[in-house]
């Protein structure tokens, strides 16, 4: 089987995207980001699943705290909860979005990929169901691909081209929850939430301090923040239950 690298978070979009590589015949590498984000959680999730699936990983550990200007990076800034579809549609770039988060992913990825001598990349960006971000669109890809082919080895002497693939920039939640579900996914396992909580401190009682190992069962998704709620609207819309547990409903 032809390899392929896919950015991966264990979340309900890369893992879909996971599930497609395999399904066009590629031998999937997980490539996962543990890169100072607050829901940390979701890189024991992504490890987790890879393992579950027999897919081989590589944890890239990343500080972007550093340079922060995100709620998910900076505790400074609260992750916004409760916003509605008009909000997320028109209400610009969210604090969510972490500067440059897919232009330094795809940079990793690219160079991984001249080593390991693999010709695709797949990531699960989406422009129709998303919160926002502008490294999600179409226009960003279609530049990264033509930096691709200026900036490796393997294309500049061989012509070898490094293909980026996006098989749910256009899909809506609903279409991709729909798509994975055909192909198998168990979406049980996948963890979507940007602010976990802890059930113990939800009912009062102080947890301690955070264990940067600490696996995903000992937190639940809040079902607040804007991936929390394209998550569910995915399902909604799709008709069928979400398997994820929410503090929130």
């Amino acid at each position: 089987m032809k390899r392929a690298l896919v950015l991966f978070s264990g979340g309900l979009d890369s893992t879909t995207t996971l599930y497609v590589a395999r399904s066009l015949g590629f031998d999937p590498l997980a490539l996962i980001f543990r890169y100072g984000q607050r829901h940390e959680v979701e890189v024991e999730r992504a490890v987790a699943l890879a393992d579950e699936l027999r897919v081989s990983y590589r944890v890239q550990v990343i500080d972007l705290r550093s340079a922060g200007g995100s709620s998910l990076t900076s505790d400074a800034i609260d992750v916004p909860t409760n916003r509605s579809e008009e909000e997320m549609e028109g209400g610009g770039v969210p604090p969510t979005y972490v500067p440059a988060r897919n232009t330094i992913f795809l940079a990793h990825a690219l160079a991984w990929a001249e080593v390991e001598a693999v010709d695709d990349i797949f990531l699960g960006v989406n422009a129709i169901d998303y919160s926002g971000y502008p490294d999600c669109r179409p226009e960003y890809l279609e530049a990264f691909q033509a930096l691709a082919r200026l900036a490796c080895r393997r294309s500049v002497e061989d012509g070898v081209e490094i293909t980026l693939h996006a098989p749910l920039l256009h899909k809506t939640k609903a279409e991709i929850v729909r798509w994975g579900l055909a192909l198998g996914v168990d979406y049980t396992a996948t963890w979507s939430c940007y602010a976990p909580q802890r059930p113990r401190d939800v009912a009062g009682v102080p947890g301690g301090e955070r264990e940067s190992r600490e696996l995903a069962e000992g937190f639940i998704a809040c079902g607040e923040c804007d991936s929390c709620l394209l998550r569910k609207k995915g399902f909604r819309e799709a008709g069928l239950a979400d398997p994820a547990q929410y503090l929130v409903d």
